[in-house]
């Protein structure tokens, strides 16, 4: 059994791999004085290139959870979302509003996906 673990700190990994899966920590934006539709597109192109990094990518996504500051910011981050996920490859997903770690912060997400053979 091998876990491997990248980018490590005192508190967490932001990628970890076992048996061929692959999770993130949670990502937030690049800058937090932006609005939510800026604050998720920066936030999924970190989980872009995190995906990478580890052998994966958005097609291989197999669940995610996104946490959110405010129910008010829902359509807009989806509209965000949904041109991101590509068709046909939903993962299985959960939102959830929540206190986040920063008051500046509208949006985490939490991203689990399969490695490409």
């Amino acid at each position: 059994m091998s876990i491997q673990r990248t980018h490590i700190n005192e508190r967490m990994s932001r990628i970890v791999v076992h048996n061929k899966t692959v999770y993130l920590c949670g990502q937030v934006c690049a800058d937090a004085t932006k609005n939510i539709k800026e604050q998720t597109q920066t936030m999924l192109d970190k989980v872009d290139a995190l995906l990478i990094e580890a052998g994966s990518s958005r097609k291989h996504m197999l669940s995610a959870t996104v946490y959110i500051k405010d129910m008010q910011y829902f359509k807009e981050m989806n509209e965000i979302w949904d041109a991101w996920v590509p068709e046909g490859y939903a993962p299985a997903r959960a939102c959830v509003e929540a206190a986040m770690a920063r008051p500046e912060l509208l949006v985490e997400v939490s991203v689990i996906a399969a490695q490409i053979d």
